[in-house]
């Protein structure tokens, strides 16, 4: 994936440079971002945090067990995370648990008076959680998992988007939900503004509806799936990004689109959020950085001009054995010595090394008392069963090798990366 981090400065000159952000510090994928009326950017990981942006400098929220999928800002300065730990957490104004679903979370939005956060999982349910530490509410199951949610800005209506493709209309007072489309694939995204809903599908739909369902206007263009939604009241702008890399801007007054900005070579946009003034866009995806772009800019630019830096650098390049750990292992694990803000342990000094003792590192039951000492044969194992299979219990994604060439070139890649001498 491929990020225009250095053709700001290549194509504009320094004045531009200084208008373009970068966050790092993330040891994995950005999944979600959301910005705080004052200006802070919260940004959800693959690596099990939140970051707190003031400026370019991190704060660490550490409680998900699991990656943090998405996050959610409200008045009051509630901040909201929920995860592939199937955790729903409150960081402020006070850190605790809200409670949790029975699948991953895949959707976060805090109503308009700050008072309720809606949660969608993959479970197939959709849930009202009170922040003044009442009971929950679970509304009217959708008939299948839930990828999006979100308030109209008068906190009347809920809408949700399904994995089955229907968009959902809840009204708050207990009436019974109303699907309002079936798209006919799954509605991955959706935002509301004053009288309309604008929702991203698997299949590259991006439509507009009214309160009632009735359409305003189709940007479907030939790229999906439509991955990431932001939209800016202030300045009217809705923000959609796609798993071709692309973030197309649309001025919601005139419905046309104003921008069409390719942010990446390859790679999805996963993440997208305003500033507080409307004036610059801030991005996430594979790489383990945010990006900002002025959003005035945005048709300046083009992925393709630059040397960008890249988290999955270009397969061809690299022998069999890097490029089997770039694909299987990277998201995950570090190479070098020392801390890290990866989802799983450094892979430094990994041949003879028990399993689970990685100083610092928190693993599961599983991998604390397991008795594998890491080396060809236990490797090899691993990716030949996959891990759910050769350590079942562990918190390690499946991931499979078929072929024993290519286990043989990455075991070998692994012995001379990993060395400790």
């Amino acid at each position: 994936m491929r990020w225009i981090a250095l053709a700001l400065g290549l194509a504009a000159g320094g004045a531009l440079a200084q208008d373009f952000t970068t966050l790092k510090g993330h040891g994995g994928p950005i999944m979600d971002l959301a910005v705080a009326p004052d200006g802070r950017v919260a940004s959800a990981s693959f690596d099990n945090s939140v970051g707190l942006w003031q400026g370019r400098v991190p704060r660490w929220l550490d409680g998900h067990d699991a990656a943090v999928t998405v996050v959610a800002w409200g008045q009051g300065d509630v901040l909201v995370s929920g995860g592939d730990d199937f955790a729903l957490r409150l960081w402020s104004p006070a850190p605790r648990l809200l409670g949790r679903h029975q699948g991953k979370i895949a959707a976060l939005d805090v109503s308009p008076d700050g008072r309720l956060v809606a949660s969608g999982s993959w479970d197939g349910t959709i849930r009202l959680w009170p922040l003044d530490g009442s009971d929950p509410q679970r509304l009217p199951d959708p008939g299948a998992g839930v990828n999006a949610v979100t308030f109209d800005p008068d906190g009347l209506h809920l809408f949700a988007g399904t994995q089955d493709g229907v968009l959902w209309r809840y009204g708050l007072d207990g009436a019974e939900p109303l699907p309002l489309l079936r798209h006919g694939f799954g509605v991955n995204r959706i935002v509301a503004g004053p009288g309309w809903v604008a929702y991203g599908a698997v299949d590259g739909g991006t439509r507009v509806v009214d309160a009632e369902g009735t359409g305003l206007a189709d940007f479907t263009l030939d790229r999906r799936p439509i991955l990431s939604m932001a939209y800016h009241r202030g300045s009217g702008q809705l923000a959609v990004g796609d798993g071709q890399g692309y973030i197309m801007m649309v001025d919601t007054n005139s419905w046309r689109i104003t921008r069409d900005f390719r942010a990446t070579r390859q790679g999805p946009v996963w993440a997208l959020a305003f500033s507080p003034d409307g004036t610059r866009i801030y991005a996430g995806g594979l790489d383990d950085v945010v990006y900002g772009w002025p959003v005035a800019l945005l048709s300046r630019f083009d992925a393709t001009m630059g040397q960008q830096r890249t988290f999955l650098r270009d397969a061809d390049s690299m022998p069999n054995g890097e490029r089997q750990f770039m694909r299987k292992c990277s998201i995950c694990h570090a190479l070098d010595a020392g801390p890290s803000r990866k989802a799983g342990p450094t892979l430094h000094g990994l041949f003879g090394r028990r399993a689970g003792t990685v100083a610092g590192y928190a693993y599961s039951d599983t991998l604390n008392r397991s008795p594998i000492i890491w080396g060809p044969k236990t490797i090899d194992a691993l990716f030949d069963q996959g891990p759910d299979h050769y350590i079942p219990g562990s918190e390690m994604p499946m991931q499979v090798i078929a072929a024993q060439g290519d286990r043989d070139d990455l075991i070998a890649f692994l012995r001379s990366a990993t060395r400790s001498e």
